[in-house]
């Protein structure tokens, strides 16, 4: 009895220490600044020009009225850009806040390439996903140079990485508060709830500022830098199995020793 106790122990000591590791948050690495890092509660520079799909220079804060969903893309991103885009619209058309009236959405490109004809023609293609709401006027799509560019990345800690003409780079919205405050970070590539923006966007409403629950893109996958995707991150996912089944065993002899205490075997004659 005494050596399956210990041995419980040290399978639950492991999987703690296992868990404690796996679910640690990534640290900034300045020498592979790739990924989010979150700065809730940053307010945006008050000097963030960007150009929108009709050529208007936009100061970006002094846009911000009203809750913003802020999405930073790539118009000719080959891989993960236009799932994100497509998510975000299925799940602007199921939610049923509005978008002008209760919210807006600014997208912006990191790739300093990228001018406003491309621009504009990305917002006719995502305009026509979404029924209700004044995308028109609050569905907005910048362009930029690099130096306006890094600088908003810096502030929002969206870090990417080009690898040729292409991007390396995470998947995320950030919303902000009317204020330009960061509120909230919603992960994905290609899917959101409608639920979950419509939180975000009440919460960013009243300027209160949420933790991020999941980090799903960032756990399961990573990026394949000669097949230019991102794919199934198998080292990951193994560990997370193993944990599984150590706990499935701490459980099932945990039960067993509970059974034993409750009717403990009769000795036969």
């Amino acid at each position: 009895m005494l050596i399956k106790r210990i041995i419980a122990v040290s399978i639950f000591t492991f999987v703690i220490s296992a868990l404690s590791v796996t679910c640690q948050a990534e640290e900034f690495n300045p020498a592979q600044p790739l990924g989010i890092y979150e700065h809730l509660d940053s307010t945006l520079s008050d000097d963030l020009v960007f150009t929108d799909e009709l050529g208007n220079k936009t100061n970006l804060k002094e846009a911000i009225d009203r809750p913003t969903i802020l999405v930073l893309v790539y118009y000719e991103c080959p891989g993960l850009c236009s799932p994100l885009l497509n998510g975000l619209a299925e799940a602007v058309e199921k939610c049923d806040l509005d978008v002008g009236k209760d919210y807006q959405i600014f997208t912006v490109s990191f790739n300093p390439v990228e001018k406003t004809p491309l621009a504009r023609k990305k917002k006719r293609t995502y305009a026509k996903l979404v029924k209700h709401g004044d995308t028109d006027g609050h569905w907005k799509f910048f362009t930029g140079d690099s130096t306006m560019i890094k600088r908003l990345l810096d502030e929002v800690g969206f870090q990417v990485k080009k690898e040729g003409k292409e991007y390396i780079h995470p998947a995320s919205i950030i919303v902000l508060s009317p204020e330009a405050k960061i509120t909230r970070y919603l992960y994905g590539s290609t899917y959101f709830l409608p639920f979950d923006l419509k939180m975000a966007v009440t919460e960013a409403a009243a300027g209160r500022s949420g933790p991020t629950i999941n980090k799903v893109l960032n756990f399961c996958f990573s990026y394949d830098p000669k097949g230019k995707k991102y794919v199934f991150n198998v080292t990951k996912i193994s560990g997370s199995f193993i944990l599984l089944l150590a706990l499935l065993l701490l459980f099932n002899m945990v039960r067993k020793n509970k059974k034993k205490a409750v009717h403990p075997k009769i000795n036969q004659e």
